[in-house]
């Protein structure tokens, strides 16, 4: 076989490992993401809880990686504390070790078994749930096929002379050793396939005991290094960086020690394939050991080296769609959720300044509602086209449904915030520019508007963050005492004109307006329990509801239609 061929059959069998990896990871992560990362919010809070979970969920999606990417989302949304997430990765890499030593075996009888399996489930009926457990093990399946690939291709290998050179310029040089080993793992992104290639090589005899511990040194740090590429913040990098860390401080502390590890090796008499594995495996546990003790002192310094950024002044730019989040969609869908809780905060200081602006004639207040609305705009653009790219491979139901809830979350906010923007602020402008002021019943009218327009938003936030079926019904019963106070301030106001005859009738219509506008505005927060009791099965959103919302534009009711 000639020394391409040999070359693409390595890469392909390569490939094939990492897209198994690929398949089982991102199938659990869709299929039980959810669940998972609630669970992870909840228990996590013990260092050694956080390292056996770091244990489990690795042996399960076959991946540090995945966790690695779960653990940094975590902790940059505040979910996850530093210092329990530093334990999770400790016991993500002890996770890791078993993978390989479960691998290691030659279980070639079971490929077929496990991708028949995997079919069958797959097939089995129409649940999000059995597909992503019959591709879990599709995944699974193809990682064994791969390891077999690969153990027959290094066969070949073994007898070419260029492969004979490099081994031989490698050996006795753990130092370049080392630096080759990093930079594989790198390329690969995943340190399982790298150190299963190192003990496929140190059975074929090429490889001196010395030379195969320094490569096993450098694959535990090149592992940690795609995780801190990928981090788009300073603070998402904490996690990666406290992980490369430990693992540097590891391999620079054991390094001078290899040559006499690998004597004691030959005298235990250890197969080269069983060093990599033991090596490994000590390695991290050793690690583990000595570093959980530590993990509060390692997040302390990991914060104080890498500092929260400052915010950009436009707050219309998003501060956590990362990218990353797009391949998990649990992941993604948390942080469109926290984007849309800005959105909300947002919302909340327009209407503030909107009653600033009845009360006083400063123009500046109108200024920075527009500015807020374009930024509002602008933030909720970015949410709706990072929710349409989330699990472009597919996702489970309850997180399509998800997805659909912050959709017209995000969507009435930006609808209500352009009310006050395009109509409430620009009718309180009009009249101020004339020199005319709110009255003292017309702002006493229109402050408990306010007021339940700020209480229904904070109960909108709370229906949207816990699910919660009553505060939902709470939502809704007030539009009714939104409407009340709308109807008896109307007739309280036409009862004042006719007393007062020198009141101006363009003044009274657009006092009459603004009462219209702040039900329209009410109409949008409430719609915001509908998707709960939707999901409850107690109503769906009707005609008339969103004829009330926002009866001139029916824009927004295709809108509103698409996202519940």
């Amino acid at each position: 076989m000639s020394g391409t061929t040999l070359l693409i059959n390595l890469a392909g069998s390569i490939a094939l490992l990492l897209w198994g990896t690929h398949m089982i990871s991102s199938a659990l992560l869709r299929g039980f993401g959810t669940p998972l990362r609630h669970w992870l919010g909840k228990n996590l809070n013990n260092r050694w809880m956080a390292l056996l979970s770091g244990v489990g969920i690795t042996g399960i999606l076959q991946s540090s990686t995945a966790v690695s990417l779960m653990a940094t989302s975590f902790t940059a949304a505040g979910t996850l504390g530093l210092a329990p997430a530093l334990a999770v990765m400790l016991g993500a890499n002890i996770g890791s070790t078993l993978v390989v030593q479960l691998l290691s075996f030659d279980i070639s009888i079971v490929t077929p078994l496990v991708l028949l399996v995997g079919f069958i489930v797959f097939r089995l009926r129409d649940d999000s749930r059995y597909e992503s457990v019959g591709c879990a093990l599709i995944g699974l399946g193809l990682m064994l096929l791969a390891l077999r690939m690969l153990g027959a291709t290094l066969g070949e290998v073994e007898g070419t002379p260029i492969f004979h050179a490099v081994m031989q310029s490698l050996d006795g040089d753990i130092v370049i050793a080392l630096l080759v080993a990093m930079l594989l793992t790198w390329i690969c992104h995943s340190s399982v396939a790298v150190v299963l290639l190192i003990a496929s090589l140190a059975g074929t005899g090429l490889l001196s005991p010395v030379t195969t511990m320094a490569l096993v040194l450098g694959v535990n740090i090149g592992g940690a290094l795609p995780s801190v590429l990928n981090a788009s913040s300073s603070v998402a990098r904490r996690l990666p960086v406290g992980n490369l860390l430990v693992r540097v401080v590891g391999a620079v502390v054991l390094l001078p020690f290899v040559p006499m590890l690998a004597q004691t090796s030959q005298i235990a008499d250890l197969t080269p394939a069983l060093l990599v594995v033991c090596l490994h495996t000590s390695f991290n546990l050793v690690l583990a050991l000595v570093f959980i003790g530590l993990t509060e002192l390692l997040a302390k310094l990991l914060t104080r080296l890498l500092p929260s950024p400052a915010r950009d002044v436009d707050p219309g730019m998003p501060l956590y769609l990362d990218e990353a989040g797009l391949e998990v969609a649990n992941i993604g869908l948390s942080n469109a959720a926290r984007e849309a809780l800005r959105l909300a905060d947002m919302l909340s200081i327009m209407l503030n300044r909107v009653l600033q602006l009845f009360q006083t004639s400063d123009q500046a207040n109108a200024d920075e509602i527009r500015q807020i609305d374009q930024s509002l705009d602008l933030l909720s653009a970015a949410i709706r086209a990072y929710l349409a790219d989330i699990g472009q491979e597919g996702i489970s139901d309850s997180d399509a449904d998800r997805s659909q809830e912050i959709l017209m979350f995000v969507i009435n906010l930006e609808h209500a915030a352009d009310i006050l923007s395009t109509s409430l602020a620009q009718l309180a402008a009009r009249r101020l520019r004339r020199g005319e002021t709110f009255s003292a019943f017309e702002l006493g009218t229109l402050y408990p508007l306010h007021n339940e327009l700020l209480e229904s938003l904070s109960l909108a936030i709370t229906v949207f963050l816990r699910e919660d079926l009553p505060t939902a019904h709470h939502l809704i019963n007030r539009k009714e005492s939104v409407r009340r106070l709308e109807a008896a301030a109307s007739r309280e106001h036409f009862r004042t004109l006719r007393e007062d005859k020198s009141a101006w009738a363009e003044s009274g219509d657009i006092f009459q307006r603004l009462l219209r506008d702040y039900r329209r505005v009410h109409h949008h927060i409430a719609a915001l329990a509908y998707p709960v009791l939707e999901r409850a099965g107690e109503r769906d959103i009707e005609s008339s509801d969103l004829a009330d919302i926002h009866p001139q534009s029916t824009r927004d009711k295709d809108d509103l239609r698409c996202a519940s």
